[in-house]
């Protein structure tokens, strides 16, 4: 059968998948990737409007990257929705940025103007010096996404993670390359649904965003 026709025999697994709140380093855009940074005021609100958006949800298990801002964001929700315990899964850590990491994008483009150029041109396969690329993100995260689903089949898991991978993720559920993963807007707090069948992923939403309180 065929995931997109809905009814009570399509039996599949639902992932809510969220993005962390805001950053204390929001007021000056920089590249954090595995640096462990917090989430500042406002970034925390909008986790509590997250949690209360998921109350009318059933959410049976709640994973999250091991960095605290997704911890933080993770347990914030997890209080409102009763849910007793975060996993923290560090096969869902951003990607690690090397010797880029704490920088803002101009102070990457006058250090290492021929880096910033060749990460432009392949942002999928180009690894920063000391860090990663986005298929290196792939190979980690994406097993470990399977097989939480397989682990869970057929519950609603919430998955807090990051910016990077929330687009590898979606670019595996949408069956794109990952050099389109720059046209897939993840805002801080954002939510997507997908929703595992046998047959496949159909996602159902992309980058929900609670709004004010």
């Amino acid at each position: 059968m065929h995931p997109l026709a809905d009814g009570p025999q399509a039996r599949c697994t639902r992932l809510f998948l969220a993005r962390h709140g805001e950053l204390v380093t929001s007021h000056e855009w920089r590249y954090v990737g595995h640096t462990d940074v917090g989430l500042n005021a406002a970034g925390i609100a909008a986790m509590h409007r997250l949690g209360r958006r998921l109350q009318q949800e059933q959410i049976h298990m709640i994973a999250a990257s091991d960095l605290k801002r997704t911890v933080h964001s993770a347990e914030i929700v997890a209080d409102i929705i009763n849910v007793s315990q975060v996993c923290r899964q560090p096969d869902f850590r951003e990607i690690k940025l090397g010797h880029w990491e704490g920088m803002t994008m101009q102070d990457i483009v006058v250090r290492y103007p021929d880096e910033f150029a060749r990460r432009t041109a392949d942002i999928a396969g180009f690894r920063v010096q000391g860090g990663e690329s986005f298929l290196d993100v792939r190979d980690r995260a994406i097993p470990r996404l399977h097989a939480m689903i397989e682990e869970n089949s057929g519950k609603n898991i919430l998955l807090v993670a990051h910016g990077g991978v929330n687009r590898v993720i979606l670019c595996s559920a949408l069956g794109l390359p990952l050099e389109n993963l720059i046209r897939l807007e993840q805002s801080y707090a954002c939510l997507n649904i997908i929703d595992y069948f046998e047959d496949g992923p159909v996602v159902r939403l992309i980058n929900e965003t609670t709004g004010a309180a």
